[in-house]
């Protein structure tokens, strides 16, 4: 019975809309909250933003909201009293602050890359060469097929069957293959090709021939495998040549575009553009936070649904159609007044949040150096500052503060912990970082196992088995050792 009343009790905790509105809202980086903000300024015209200084003195009653009344009712004034809206709290005293908010408050657009579309780009090239009018359409099927790197990863079967569903063009996978060696000969080198192998050929196939360059085609069309897998003795060994030569071949091979189509800046691709959600610099040696001001914006009630309450007192008879504007208003400003209020709990949770972190985390802000970084999880923060785990993850996972060492995103400041060969505890950010000077540091003739860089870590006071150094290893995208060999 009491594990009954008990998860009745669980359930019966549920957020209220305004407490699940205010969460979206602090998760919000910079750029969507400016967003969010336009869009509220749009809808609740109760909503002003600005500076506003004439404050009105006029103090009323809670409205009465009722429904008890007919067309023929009149409301004496004394029953409209609405002192929360015309209230000084209308102006918010949590304003721009020099100690909290940065002043980066100039207005910034996410850039576009200007120019012809990337497909528009190879349809022009195409103009200019003498095609029937079915192989045409199926140059334009092709070029449409091609993605943003350059690619099209269709296969032939598939293209046949969708230019006879979708086009009514009814032909061959051989004639289709013979109108994308045409597509092959547009630029940029490697476009249209159908793997990685075919987009290293065609570039090859259209550079300068000489005994480096041929070297470099015959290993991409017949030995592409043992070239990916860096076998190269076994590539000395067929095509009967000495290091220096597969060398320089291989120096050729590296000059080439894996992906031709990331290199045409008319693709219309969003350029991303991180806008820091925070700034933290060093001053006199000490830290100092400030939050960025496009964040803390000057937001009040408007002026003109106060005038309209105003105009509601001073009314000697109110009959139903006013009272129904006033319920309006009523509305609109209990909205624009919760907004104002979240948008200040956005910011005091931003800024104690990051705060906790920055102190928390004061060696590594003061030094840029990773080893310095301490064991933290969620509820370090979140029992520091005394809020849900979940308040701190919405913070950490989509903000971002500018630092001396650059921008960085606040959740790689959290790493599990493990404890050292002393019995310290030690973060796994930290170890991982000692592993990546190491492979830095190995002979690239000879890299590393990882059972040999267990062994070195173990050595260096990190007891980490060879499992866990391929996992980290893998975290920081760093290849097996045998990818990793040069010549």
């Amino acid at each position: 019975m009491a594990l009954k009343q008990y998860l009745q009790f669980k359930l019966s905790q549920k957020l209220s809309p305004q407490q699940i509105q205010l969460m979206k809202l602090i998760q919000l980086p910079t750029q969507a909250f400016e967003q969010r903000l336009k869009q509220e300024l749009e809808e609740n015209p109760a909503l002003d933003t600005g500076k506003e200084s004439d404050t009105s003195e006029d103090t009323f009653d809670e409205f009465d909201n009722t429904d008890d009344y007919n067309d023929n009712d009149t409301i004496e004034a004394e029953d409209i009293n609405v002192d929360e809206y015309l209230s000084d709290d209308e102006i918010p005293d949590y304003r721009t602050q020099a100690n909290n908010y940065s002043s980066d408050d100039e207005e910034k657009s996410v850039p576009y890359a200007a120019g012809t579309s990337f497909t528009q780009h190879l349809i022009n090239q195409l103009n200019t060469f003498r095609l029937s009018e079915q192989e045409e359409e199926i140059a334009y099927f092709l070029v449409g097929s091609v993605d943003e790197s350059g690619y099209i990863r269709r296969s032939l079967s598939d293209i046949t069957d969708d230019l006879a569903f979708t086009q009514n063009i009814y032909t061959s996978e051989e004639e289709i293959e013979k109108v994308l060696k045409i597509v092959h000969r547009l630029d940029p080198a490697g476009v249209g090709a159908r793997n990685l192998q075919e987009c290293l050929s065609i570039q090859l196939s259209r550079k300068e021939q000489h005994p480096d360059v041929e070297l470099a085609s015959a290993i991409i069309d017949k030995a592409f495998e043992q070239f990916t897998k860096k076998h190269y003795k076994k590539l000395m060994q067929k095509f009967s040549i000495n290091e220096e030569q597969l060398k320089d071949a291989i120096e050729e091979i590296e000059r080439l575009n894996p992906k031709p189509g990331g290199s045409y800046a008319g693709n219309n691709k969003i350029v991303e553009h991180i806008v820091p959600d925070f700034a933290i610099k060093i001053v006199d040696g000490e830290l100092e936070l400030t939050l960025n001001g496009r964040n803390a914006p000057e937001l009040h009630v408007s002026r003109e649904y106060n005038n309209m309450l105003k105009g509601y007192k001073d009314s000697k008879e109110k009959s139903k159609a006013q009272k129904d504007a006033v319920m309006f208003i009523k509305q609109k400003l209990d909205a624009a007044k919760w907004f104002i209020e979240a948008v200040r709990q956005r910011q005091q949770t931003l800024f104690v949040t990051m705060s906790a972190i920055m102190n928390y985390q004061k060696e590594y802000f003061l030094t840029g150096d990773e080893r310095k970084l301490r064991p933290m999880i969620l509820k370090d923060i979140a029992d520091e500052i005394e809020m849900d785990v979940s308040t701190i993850s919405r913070v950490a996972n989509s903000k971002y503060v500018d630092t001396p060492y650059g921008t960085k995103l606040i959740k790689e400041f959290f790493s599990e912990s493990m404890t050292n060969a002393d019995g310290e505890e030690v973060s796994t950010r930290e170890i991982k970082k000692i592993l990546e000077t190491v492979i830095e540091k190995e002979n690239k003739k000879k890299p590393l196992t990882d059972e040999a860089l267990s062994k070195i870590l173990k050595e260096k006071g990190y007891p980490i088995a060879r499992r866990t150094v391929a996992k980290y290893r893998e975290q920081l995208d760093i290849p097996v050792a045998r990818l990793r060999k040069e010549l």
